[in-house]
């Protein structure tokens, strides 16, 4: 009788259950949110069967290329019918591998995956939903019942791939980069790891001036293989996955990013990108459904834990929906937590809750841009907690790398980015340079954000400008400048519970709004 792997995840967002009352092991994922109905994840059924990759002659020596060992152990037990293939300790040297279904991949503890700085290792193909670009380092492309499971160490030797900004860096660091090889731009301000990178985004525009798209191979890619940096993690159109314990670092570009997947839990995984990793994303969760983060920890070049979303054709309904992200830290990044920029295929029914911010340059980050835009609504953010954030605690934009100064409205259309039915309660922000940002659109304002109970240490308080129905109850923090509040072509404003400092002087500035545009209720002058 076939036997299986069961992993227990029991999840109550908006009450958390005494240890008598848990239900018994399951396969499933139960998750229960105030602003999302019930609903549940079917986590991966795996064969109780194990297999490790030195029965297929692999050596963990960090010089033996195991890449033909590893894809056939993979290979041989999706044959038998699935299994755990077992990565033991050891520095196991690869190239690009692909995942098969009904496999958990499991590196034990003292494994590290490194993956081969040899881009020749890396072929160019055809993946779905992104065209032709580098083969990932690991990648899942239709699967189901598949896992990544254990306390390894998955190596990415994005070093190899990514270019640097002078700026991001220390001068000991950029000293250490330029010794190690590569080039630098003609400006001294980046540091590509090969020429063939540096030339490969010029390259790629001649290629499409000669070139109809359709008729383009992969052989014309080739030249510009070392530019077109890989995802590291890469799952595509896959149903029932579980990513747990494991350490993902070092990714080319973004390290952790699901696409179009269906009921997937990544559990207490940590990605540790360096700070200054170009476009190093930390978890990317894009279009997917049912999808559960829990206990992961973030250090990331880019963004820390994003959300994004484009249409696929024959998916009715937003495209990535029913997401609860929990119990999470952000160490470095672009956002904490993050929304868009592409947002065209529309999100909904997402809970953030009790996660930490520390040093990232925004906290709760909203991006997105005429174009790029859809509808993004019924989220609920409770429990965040920030310290020491480069810029904005709480950010809405909704001219990310657009012209800002474009502030005429302009026909809605499906593209038309829309923030809104967003509510933040008990968020807390230790040092920032401000507390909430809101830039919206002339023809499409952010509309009905409710930020309750929540206290911000800031240089600056609110500012809004195109924002409809905001009600701020006690969260604007106290500002260490005027004013507080500054609104501009904002209505629907309800402001209570606001305190600033009596030094202070105006603390509301209105610009461009009608009379009965804002509701004030207890404003409260402290001394200092």
């Amino acid at each position: 009788m076939r036997t299986f792997f069961h992993w227990l995840i029991t999840v109550t967002v908006a009450i958390a259950l005494p240890v008598a009352s848990q239900p018994k092991l399951s396969n499933t994922v139960k998750v229960a949110c105030a602003s999302i109905s019930l609903y549940e994840i079917d986590l991966p059924l795996i064969p109780d069967k194990h297999i490790s990759i030195l029965d297929h002659g692999a050596k963990g020596d960090g010089l033996f290329l195991n890449t033909e060992s590893i894809q056939k152990t993979i290979d041989a037990a999706a044959k038998a019918g699935g299994g755990r293939v077992v990565i033991p300790p050891g520095i196991w040297l690869t190239g690009p591998l692909q995942l098969r279904g009904k496999i958990d991949l499991h590196l034990e503890a003292g494994a590290l995956l490194l993956f081969s700085p040899d881009h020749s290792l890396y072929p160019i193909i055809k993946a779905p939903s992104r065209g032709l670009g580098v083969m990932p380092p690991l990648s899942g492309f239709g699967l189901e019942d598949i896992a990544i499971t254990g306390k390894g160490i998955i190596d990415g030797a994005g070093e190899s791939w990514r270019p640097v900004k002078k700026f991001k860096t220390t001068s000991n660091q950029w000293k250490a980069l330029l010794q190690s090889g590569g080039v630098v731009d003609e400006k001294g301000s980046m540091w590509w790891p090969s020429q063939a990178a540096m030339e490969g985004e010029s390259y790629l525009k001649k290629l499409s001036a000669g070139k109809k798209k359709k008729d383009i191979v992969a052989e014309d890619y080739l030249p510009a293989r070392d530019f077109l940096r890989p995802y590291m993690v890469s799952l595509i159109d896959c149903k029932r996955v579980l990513i747990e314990g494991v350490t993902v670092k070092n990714s080319p570009k973004f390290a952790l990013c699901p696409t179009w997947c269906d009921q997937m839990v990544i559990r207490d995984v940590k990605v540790n990108n360096e700070p200054w990793a170009q476009n190093g994303d930390g978890i990317d969760i894009s279009a997917c459904q049912n999808v559960l983060v829990e206990g992961c920890t973030v250090t990331a070049g880019d963004d820390g834990i994003c959300l994004k979303s484009s249409s696929r054709s024959g998916r009715s309904g937003p495209a990535l929906n029913k997401i609860v992200i929990r119990d999470c830290i952000v160490y470095h990044g672009h956002g904490g937590f993050v929304v868009g920029s592409n947002t065209d295929g529309g999100m909904r029914d997402i809970v953030v809750e009790n996660c930490t911010f520390i040093g990232t340059d925004v906290g709760l980050r909203f991006k997105s841009a005429r174009g790029r835009g859809g509808v993004v609504e019924n989220i609920q953010i409770k429990n965040i907690f920030m310290k020491d954030i480069v810029n904005e605690a709480v950010f809405f934009d909704a001219y990310y790398e657009s012209n800002a100064a474009d502030t005429l409205a302009q026909p809605v259309t499906a593209e038309t980015p829309i923030f809104r039915n967003i509510t933040m309660e008990h968020i807390y922000c230790a040092g920032a340079e401000q507390a909430v940002y809101i830039n919206g659109l002339a023809e499409m304002p952010v509309q009905n954000i409710q930020l309750r109970n929540s206290a911000f240490t800031a240089r600056k308080g609110v500012e809004m400008t195109y924002a409809r129905d905001i009600a701020l109850p006690g969260g604007t923090g106290t500002p260490e400048q005027a004013p507080v509040v500054a609104l501009k072509q904002c209505s629907g404003i309800a402001l209570d519970a606001i305190a600033h400092p009596h030094t202070m002087g105006d603390w509301l500035k209105k610009t461009a709004m009608k009379a009965d545009a804002v509701k004030i209720g207890n404003v409260t002058t402290l001394q200092r």
